[in-house]
């Protein structure tokens, strides 16, 4: 084996609302394995943010506001990238939303905005990046699935119905370019601990800890709930030549909640 199958040098990485969260951690293992950054967020302020953050890890990075649902804007800032930095080499497709809503009361618009963000939007930046990475003759796509794409949960029909559709969109695109020596992989992140879930972890009145916290915690082989940094070792792999045979796959980076049937009570 050779170690220097895990080097991003000289690759250009997209990562898709990678102000904070998920898509830092995965730009800030990228970085440091050898890959410039490029993210984008959907306006301004957000990108001045993941700018600073960014700045403040000394990892220099290209923010640019971007909405991923707009195929229009998608294809003008690949072509912008292209024109200032460089050949996408890498993908992922970070951006996301949940809206947790019971089914009956959920509308038809917030049912069709999380589809939209969630896997449209995928669709949409693969699109963008394809072309130029088959005349290159290689390409990374990394979708950012979830434990959603498999399991369901009350209040999430809308986001498990677009991850477990990100999930077969994954599997398609390797069907469909895997000759072209692309590989597109998803990561399944299990319960991670990221501003977007910290509802679900805060303390109560009464100091103890949230009921849903408990749950995930008693669910989960690891006994915690994830860091960002636990994704970037996955990330990184799918990334690198390292993985140049690996097409198709969901990697699940769950503490082992897919495997478990839970304690007996």
């Amino acid at each position: 084996m050779n170690m220097k199958d895990f080097s991003l040098e000289g690759k250009i990485a997209w990562i898709t609302g990678a102000s904070y969260g998920i898509g830092f951690a995965i730009a800030e293992a990228f970085h440091a394995a050898g890959a410039t950054i490029v993210f984008n967020d959907i306006n301004q302020d957000l990108v001045n943010k993941g700018l600073a953050s960014y700045a403040e890890k000394n990892i220099p990075a290209h923010g640019y506001v971007c909405d991923v649902t707009n195929e229009e804007a998608v294809q003008s800032l690949v072509k912008q990238i292209e024109k200032e930095i460089g050949v996408i080499d890498i993908l992922v497709n970070n951006a996301g939303i949940i809206r947790r809503i019971p089914m009956i009361e959920m509308s038809a618009a917030d049912f069709r905005k999380v589809i939209d963000v969630d896997l449209n939007a995928p669709f949409i930046c693969a699109k963008a990046v394809i072309p130029s990475m088959i005349e290159k003759g290689h390409g990374k796509i990394i979708n950012i699935c979830s434990m959603m794409s498999e399991l369901g949960r009350e209040t999430v029909s809308a986001y498990a119905a677009a991850k477990g559709g990100l999930k077969m969109l994954t599997r398609n695109i390797c069907s469909e370019y895997g000759e072209k020596n692309i590989q597109c992989n998803g990561i399944g992140p299990g319960y991670i601990a990221t501003p977007q879930t910290a509802p679900l972890r805060e303390r109560q009145a009464d100091g103890s800890r949230h009921p849903f916290d408990q749950f995930i915690v008693s669910k989960t082989p690891a006994a915690r709930w994830g860091n960002p940094e636990d994704l970037q070792g996955p990330a990184v792999f799918l990334a690198s030549d390292a993985s140049n045979f690996v097409n198709g796959h969901i990697l699940y980076v769950d503490g082992g909640i897919l495997a478990y049937i839970g304690k007996q009570p």
